[in-house]
């Protein structure tokens, strides 16, 4: 079992106990900020609580927003089935969501995050006896969660107010302090990048420790930065293509890459695997990462939920979510890097038969019908998601929807007493893939889009390891001397297949203005595999335990020979048009370009008038300043 106790929030008076130095001489109940900042111990357990608040959750949860997460229902990674504001087109000034923003100092907010990491701040600082050495050390790693909690305000808001002090919470004049108006997008850039460039000069590049791992790298902080120059220089906040942040974005993200390189980190050699190589084993492609345990126990379980979530629900544990689209299916290139259908590539496409010499991501990260799957520590288990009849209606409870399961990062062994609720699998925030691609695509923003860049160096090694056949040219299925316009299309598609269901395309959309034009009218849609009967077409439930009388055991079946005598594939290949059997969506997309910059709630602007509304929401705050 993988113990970790490290984030999980426990200051109080039970964690105080083993330090006597203060306990000793102090009434608990009055313990003042001066004894707490004065001992190291109690900085470290402070230190950690701050890393529980803010570390995201799977999938890059960051507040409980409705905006975080891995959120592919607004991609056409997803579907939705339900009512969404965002996906319907339909938010205003006074909807609920998103929830990002938040009018209270709950820890569950951002602001709430932000004041207690300022109240950290002010008392490290402040402390009279710690040595300048342990100071910056813990400066340095609350800097880094401050920049991160800017970082992901403004990219839904632009500007907000900076706030870098704890303001005073009690009396008339300390709520007029705390009127405060919007800073500039701009500044609030600025400020994110200078706590990241403290974090860079003042964090190790890797951590030794096994009581460490877990904590934020000099590495992580550099990738941090250059995630957030990389936002900046985007079509979003960067209509006009100015080439002085494309460069800033580039000497970030080369100097994130140059700082994981010579720490040690590098890509994980299995794109399938890279997620179950966990602390004390060092993963070289986990820059930033959140560590989850399999404990039972109250005070010490921290449990990913992911994965009994995503797992099949018919296995009698797993939630199902998480299905894939078949518009995602159908993306995937094939094995030697080439899209379905590309009459240059080396192997045909068929929808029949549409698992066949795909791209190894595609089998690493979607489960269909007939796959082999070593779920639950069954080495030959095979997944069934067809219909036994027509109707829909006599299928199990508990199937997918889409005929699709997600398997990315979900276990194939066992759990405590069995139960996959206690996974422990970590989530890697910012993998080194990202580092790679995000470097490429700085690089194409200065037009180094030769073939030795790093605009197709960084393609090529993700497309390396996956597994993607390297061609007679070395180019893994991409096109020789793109034009920087083809790269970054080039570019927003490799991290589409690179990062699924990572939470990370509905963002790529976004900065790139591109959710409209490239989902919207759609009714996402399933594929339907149907058994079918007669002459020489075994039953359901032959073909469940044995093929051809008996002859040939199903875990041992020509999946293609099924597919192709035993299997009717329905689906539909253009989402702008609605069919009734293969449609899963309930509504069309409707994304608004007022969504680019999210409207600051109401109920904060009546808290706090200073606050001035976005221009596109009626305001004339203006998000690109």
């Amino acid at each position: 079992m993988k113990s970790i106790n490290k984030y999980i929030p426990i200051i109080g008076l039970l964690a105080l106990g083993a330090c006597n130095k203060v306990l000793d001489k102090s009434n608990l109940s009055k313990l003042q900020p001066d004894l707490v900042f004065s001992d190291s111990t109690l900085v470290q357990l402070n230190m950690d609580v701050l890393y529980d608040q803010n570390l995201p959750a799977w999938g890059g949860q960051n507040n409980g927003s409705s905006l975080s997460g891995i959120a592919s229902a607004y991609t056409e990674e997803g579907y939705n089935t339900g009512t969404n504001a965002i996906i319907e087109g339909t938010v205003t000034l006074g909807s609920s969501e998103p929830l990002d923003y938040g009018t209270n100092l709950s820890v569950s907010t951002a602001w709430g995050k932000i004041r207690q990491l300022n109240v950290f701040i002010k008392g490290v600082q402040e402390s009279p006896s710690l040595p300048d050495y342990t100071k910056t050390k813990f400066l340095a790693q609350a800097y880094f969660w401050r920049a991160f909690r800017y970082w992901d305000l403004v990219r839904i808001y632009g500007g907000v107010p900076l706030v870098l002090t704890p303001l005073d919470g009690v009396g008339d004049e300390a709520k007029q302090a705390a009127l405060l108006p919007r800073n500039s997008t701009s500044d609030c850039f600025k400020q994110i990048t200078a706590d990241l460039d403290y974090a860079i000069a003042n964090l190790p590049g890797k951590w030794t420790k096994s009581s460490d791992m877990g904590k934020v790298t000099s590495g992580a902080a550099a990738a941090m930065k250059g995630r957030a120059l990389l936002y900046w220089a985007s079509p979003q906040f960067n209509p006009n293509d100015l080439q002085d942040r494309w460069q800033a974005a580039y000497d970030a993200n080369l100097k994130a890459k140059q700082i994981l390189d010579a720490n040690g980190f590098g890509l994980n050699a299995s794109y399938k695997n890279m997620w179950f190589t966990e602390a004390p084993t060092f993963n070289p492609e986990a820059v930033l990462v959140t560590m989850y345990n399999t404990s039972q126990g109250d005070q010490t379980k921290k449990n990913n939920g992911y994965d009994n979530s995503t797992r099949p629900k018919y296995l009698g544990t797993g939630g199902g979510s998480n299905q894939p689209s078949w518009e995602m299916a159908r993306l995937y290139p094939m094995k030697d890097g080439h899209l379905p259908g590309d009459a240059t590539g080396k192997y045909t496409y068929s929808d029949q038969t549409f698992y066949k010499n795909r791209d190894p991501r595609f089998d690493a990260t979607i489960a269909y019908n007939g796959c082999t799957w070593p779920i639950n520590g069954n080495a030959n288990y095979r997944l069934w998601t067809y219909f036994e009849t027509s109707s829909a209606s006599t299928e199990p409870s508990g199937t997918s929807n889409t005929g699709f399961y997600c398997r990315k990062a979900i276990s194939e062994g066992t759990f405590v007493n069995n139960d996959p609720q206690y996974c422990g699998t970590d989530w890697m925030e910012i993998r080194y893939a990202e580092v790679l691609l995000n470097l490429a695509e700085a690089a194409t923003g200065i037009n180094k889009t030769g073939q030795g860049d790093e605009s197709y160096t960084g393609m090529i090694a993700v497309r390396k390891r996956a597994g993607v056949e390297a061609g007679t040219d070395n180019l893994y299925g991409l096109k020789a001397g793109m034009s920087r316009a083809e790269l970054f299309k080039a570019i927003l598609f490799e991290r589409l297949i690179e990062f699924a269901y990572e939470g990370k395309r509905f963002w790529d959309l976004r900065r790139w203005k591109l959710v409209e034009s490239t989902l919207n009218g759609w009714m996402r849609n399933k594929i339907k595999v149907q058994l079918k009967t007669g002459s020489g077409i075994p039953t359901a439930a032959t073909l469940k335990s044995t093929i051809a009388g008996g002859a040939i055991y199903r875990d041992t079946m020509d999946l293609d020979h099924a597919y192709q005598t035993y299997f009717t594939v329905t689906v539909n290949n253009n989402p702008l048009v609605k069919n009734a059997t293969t449609t899963v969506d309930t509504k069309v997309f409707n994304w608004q370009p007022t969504y680019y910059y999210f409207p600051i709630p109401l109920t904060a602007i009546n808290n706090d008038p200073n606050l001035v509304q976005n221009n596109n929401w009626g305001g004339t705050f203006d998000p690109l300043q």
